[in-house]
């Protein structure tokens, strides 16, 4: 639509596509819930109130009509499904556009796997932004698929899906002024740049903002999230499926500085999508904290639109984009119906228009003459650095454990619930394996694997004898990547995650299924976490305190260097 037709249109003269009336809008600019119209020409918002003349006429009858909801910050590879499915799960919840961070396909194919999420996004009711991931691989200290500098990306940053630079894990890099990571925020100098700098204050976190990254994701307290928001940062509530934050940080915003403070779901597994829900979930956790309604709204809608430097969306006013939801009213926050653009995508919890098509990727598997031996560790003493596993949180201890040593080798201790924990590289062929111990799954037999493991995503397994560990990782590379559970030597549970071993084509609700079925037979090898596969697949990354596991050992991330086992 042309200006002159906006504007004749706003002044009633000729009829608009659409016109809502009775209806209580939730005004997130004025701060206020008010009875109006909503009249909409093609994909904007071109009047409130007024006479207008439509095309087509809905009235809502006194239910409330609310702007599209934005998730901020996700990694929609951790759905472990494709764009369009995804899609199929969310929008009818609500969410009508999201910001990804591509970092988890781009980890593992590089730019072509950037470009693959962007061709899954055609077609889809659902604006899907991406924020071009600075650290891949994400440390010197893991082997990943691919190796992305800013000569990589800057061809990237001129298309118009790209908004910014995503998380900047290389935190230390960051502030020590790696050439590198300068010249990848120098792409965006007006931003947006993601931070992602868990645990960092004073001086150090200065330096780090002054670098361009004005936003956190990892605030895991209180304390934590008002020192970043004192010293500049937006923050991102996170309620995900490994990492679970909004209630601990919710009583940091107030009326005055709320307008700095987004929702975002991070990682989010199928079950969770299906059982939760997106960030309509987060809308009714928050309010259930005492949140108003509309406070809770405005966080996940215009505050993240406004963010990403978006002046036209986010709220439903003239000249905004047409993307709206239906509330049957503010105490459960149920959407009954979905606008994108201007048009109804969604009614009563199922997406109303297709998806499009599913572009076709390659195997991203190169593991050869894998065995039990791999996993073999010669003990070099009796104590052993041991990872410690924090249920619902992807931060983990730095333990010490004395370790049974069989046949001069060191090995798990079941009923002390230590396990052994590898990583298996899969991309290069290099033939690493690095291995050490856990403790928290609570595994008294069998193994479980997965070709998800942030952020590389090599092979990571858990289990209680090499040769279960094996099966596992075996049936994992002859999926092409996958989750699996093993016991007595063989696979007996599994979920093929063939498009970058990161995600199935399969709907959401077909994958929460195999989903738990993985997590049912790891509880009757006695596996006491609800969610394994989630918690181990962070334990292989290593930008997140305290102890994590790579390809090529333990490592210690505080200091941010490789450890040995044996102390």
């Amino acid at each position: 639509m042309d200006l002159e037709d906006r504007i004749r249109l706003a002044r009633g003269e000729g009829e608009v596509d659409l016109l809502i009336e009775n209806c209580r809008l939730v005004n997130v600019l004025s701060g206020r819930v008010h009875k109006a119209s909503v009249a909409v020409a093609g994909d904007t918002v071109v009047g409130l109130d007024g006479g207008y003349r439509a095309r087509e006429t809905i009235d809502l009858e006194g239910r409330y009509l609310a702007p599209g909801l934005i998730d901020v910050h996700v990694h929609l590879e951790s759905s472990m499904t494709t764009v369009p499915q995804f899609a199929r799960a969310v929008v009818p919840r609500g969410t009508t556009a999201v910001f990804t961070d591509c970092h988890e396909i781009a980890n593992v194919m590089g730019v072509p796997g950037i470009e693959y999420m962007v061709e899954s996004a055609a077609g889809v009711p659902l604006d899907v932004f991406v924020m071009l991931p600075p650290c891949v691989p994400a440390t010197h200290l893991e082997t990943s698929g691919a190796d992305l500098e800013a000569a990589d990306l800057e061809p990237l940053a001129g298309k118009p899906w790209a908004m910014g630079i995503g998380e900047m894990m290389n935190f230390p890099g960051t502030i020590a002024r790696d050439p590198g990571i300068m010249a990848k925020i120098r792409l965006f100098p007006d931003g947006p740049i993601e931070g992602h700098a868990p645990g960092l204050s004073g001086e150090d976190l200065c330096a780090y903002i002054a670098a361009g990254p004005n936003s956190e994701h990892e605030c895991t307290t209180a304390p934590e999230a008002e020192e970043k928001l004192q010293r500049g940062m937006y923050i991102y509530m996170r309620e995900g499926t490994g990492a679970r934050n909004l209630l601990d940080l919710l009583p940091v915003a107030n009326e005055a500085n709320r307008y700095r403070c987004c929702f975002c779901t991070d990682d989010r597994g199928p079950a969770d999508l299906l059982e939760r829900g997106h960030i309509d979930s987060m809308l009714k956790m928050a309010t259930g904290a005492g949140v108003s309604p509309l406070s809770a709204i405005q966080m996940a809608t215009i505050n993240s639109a406004r963010r990403m430097g978006f002046q036209l969306r986010g709220a439903i006013a003239v000249g905004f984009r047409a993307d709206m939801i239906v509330l049957d009213d503010l105490e459960e926050l149920h959407v009954s119906t979905v606008f994108k653009d201007g048009q109804i995508v969604a009614r009563d919890g199922e997406l109303t228009v297709p998806t499009g098509d599913e572009p076709k990727i390659g195997s991203t598997f190169n593991v050869e003459g894998f065995s039990a031996e791999r996993l073999r560790i010669h003990a070099e003493g009796e104590t052993a650095r041991v990872i410690g596993v924090t249920p619902g949180q992807i931060v983990t201890g730095s333990l010490t454990c004395r370790l049974p040593v069989e046949g001069g080798n060191a090995v798990a201790d079941p009923g002390a619930d230590v396990q052994k924990i590898a990583v298996v590289e899969r991309h290069r062929g290099t033939g690493n394996v690095g291995v050490a111990f856990v403790r928290g799954f609570g595994l008294r037999t069998g193994a479980i694997a997965s070709s998800v493991a942030h952020d590389s995503h090599n092979v990571v397994v858990v289990g209680c004898t090499d040769e279960d560990m094996a099966a596992a990782v075996e049936k994992v590379v002859a999926m092409g990547g996958g989750q699996a559970v093993a016991a007595g030597g063989g696979s007996v549970a599994a979920l093929a995650l063939p498009i970058g071993g990161l995600m199935s084509p399969l709907p959401v609700a077909e994958i929460a299924r195999q989903v738990e079925e993985l997590n049912s037979a790891a509880a009757g090898l006695g596996c006491a976490l609800d969610d394994p596969f989630m918690a181990m697949s962070f334990l292989a990354l290593p930008v997140i305190p305290s102890l994590k596991i790579t390809d090529e050992g333990l490592v210690d991330v505080e200091e941010f260097k490789k450890v040995r086992l044996f102390v």
